[in-house]
């Protein structure tokens, strides 16, 4: 008997302290969202519209102003976040097309990997568009794998790349969600497939028109995408419905989870082109179809919230919410993103924007809220949403090998608010060519051979003359000031090169 009561003791012993241990971990949820711009939301100076959900998580926690995607397109920066890496470190990271093969080894030892070996149930929603498939690419019509699964999520419900790009399906785990064996789906980036109508050939069934080549191939929901597809009729998404769909699925996966520590990775597609808000937004913001999805967005931000007040995880849930670059106007249709800005700067006070070396290419907006540890205010410091691997594993009680996560610094304590300090240096990247480095109040841009702006009228920072900015005294990079500090220049330029030399930052 007696001993009986003490196996029973220590049973209860155990399972209060396993309680105990998951309590203190905090649930954390990483809302990212796609071209939102650091002047796009109102708790970062956008007066033009408003966004109460991202503002209460901002007004509960912690406002970076200095915070930055590791590049200025999607892929690279989603790389970069899961790997703790430059995605310039390896080949193939740049913007991948709809059929890309999985571009993270599955043997690389990813953000998900170490929450999961700290006792997480992790789960990604949403925009993936970081391939899937071996080196043979992926089959839509078989089990698609490699993917989130093998590089540490427990649960995956994607879209494979972005909105613009075929194929247009969801795929939950290893299978394309809805698929009819009988309609089997093919997918090209080099020739059409199947007789499917293109927006080239048939712009009178377009209900968004495209307004530059490469838009303009097969038609699904009456947009023309990047590239061909064939088949998988049921599968095929509605633009308008798609953050219904991505929100329901991660409050799925918060109610299902919601009895130990869970990490969700809740990439939404807004505000990414096509702008097709669902018409509950469609109209309310004023500012055209963009600034509807913004306010999707935000929409979905505070459902997400909701969920955590309705399940009483608001207190130890860490909600962080950022992009993955700057923003984007009228990228590829003609949905008045230009005509109906109405005053509206997506950038705020910074110069560029997606796709460029200027501030407005990375620096994005980046709130923390941890009721039960963060008090709320504003930091400057200097992060990158790469970090958030090697400060995570801190707060887990993980060691990283030097293999891990190369480029990710520890500023756990900047995360918190208990520093002002973060990262000494960040290299900003756009497009594989443009190489910047911030270090304090100063960035330097290597010279770059291409044009000034692009199609839709962003500034590049491609300049053949080295380009040096005083970032505390001209946040708005107006006036290069390289040759009245040349040896500011050289200095700089050195430690770019040697980080780059490197093959690892810290």
């Amino acid at each position: 008997m007696r001993k009986s009561l003490v196996i029973i003791c220590a049973f209860i012993s155990s399972a209060f302290i396993c309680r105990v241990n998951a309590q203190f971990k905090p649930n954390i949820v990483i809302i990212y969202a796609d071209d939102l711009g650091y002047g796009d939301v109102s708790c970062y100076g956008a007066t033009k519209i408003k966004t109460p959900n991202i503002d209460k998580v901002a007004a509960g926690g912690l406002r970076f102003t200095n915070a930055h995607s590791s590049s200025a397109t999607c892929t690279p920066s989603r790389f970069s976040m899961l790997t703790g890496m430059y995605p310039w470190r390896q080949e193939g990271t740049r913007v991948a097309r709809g059929n890309a093969s999985l571009i993270i080894p599955p043997d690389v030892t990813t953000l998900p990997d170490i929450l999961q070996k700290a006792g997480y149930t992790t789960g990604v929603v949403g925009k993936w568009h970081l391939g899937l498939g071996g080196k043979e690419g992926p089959d839509w019509n078989g089990e698609l794998k490699p993917g989130p699964l093998e590089l540490g999520f427990t649960y995956s419900f994607i879209m494979p790349a972005t909105g613009d790009r075929a194929p247009c399906i969801y795929v939950e785990n290893h299978k394309v969600v809805d698929l009819d064996p009988a309609d089997p789906i093919e997918v090209s980036f080099e020739g059409k497939v199947g007789n499917e109508p293109t927006g080239k050939d048939h712009p009178e069934l377009l209900k968004l028109k495209y307004t530059e080549g490469g838009h303009d191939q097969t038609i699904v929901n009456g947009v023309s995408r990047i590239g061909y597809m064939s088949g998988g009729k049921k599968a095929r998404w509605i633009d308008e419905d798609m953050a219904d769909v991505f929100t329901n699925r991660a409050l799925n996966f918060i109610d299902k989870n919601k009895s130990a520590p869970f990490f969700l990775y809740f990439a939404t597609h807004d505000i990414h082109v096509p702008h097709l808000p669902h018409a509950r937004f469609a109209g309310k913001s004023g500012l055209g179809p963009r600034g509807d999805a913004i306010l999707q967005f935000d929409w979905s931000v505070g459902e997400v919230l909701k969920a955590l007040d309705r399940l009483k995880l608001t207190e130890n849930t860490m909600v962080i919410i950022s992009s993955d670059n700057g923003p984007a106007i009228q990228d590829g249709y003609e949905d008045k993103g230009f005509q109906m800005l109405n005053g509206h700067t997506p950038a705020g006070s910074l110069r560029g924007g997606k796709y460029s070396s200027f501030e407005a290419g990375t620096r994005v907006p980046f709130i923390v809220r941890w009721p039960a540890t963060i008090k709320p205010g504003v930091s400057g410091a200097l992060l990158c949403q790469m970090d958030m691997f090697a400060s995570f594993a801190t707060l887990t009680g993980q060691k990283l090998t030097t293999n891990n996560a190369p480029d990710s610094y520890d500023v756990l304590n900047a995360f918190l608010g208990k520093s002002a300090d973060g990262r000494e240096t960040l290299v900003e990247h756009s497009g594989n060519i443009g190489f910047s480095l911030v270090k304090g109040d100063w960035k330097y841009i290597q010279p770059s051979a291409g044009a000034k702006k692009n199609k839709n009228n962003i500034e590049l920072g491609n300049d053949p003359q080295p380009q040096l900015y005083n970032l505390k005294n001209d946040i708005g990079e107006t006036k290069n000031i390289a040759n009245e500090n040349p040896d500011k220049v050289k200095e700089l330029q050195a430690i770019l090169q040697s980080i780059k030399d490197k093959g690892r930052s810290r």
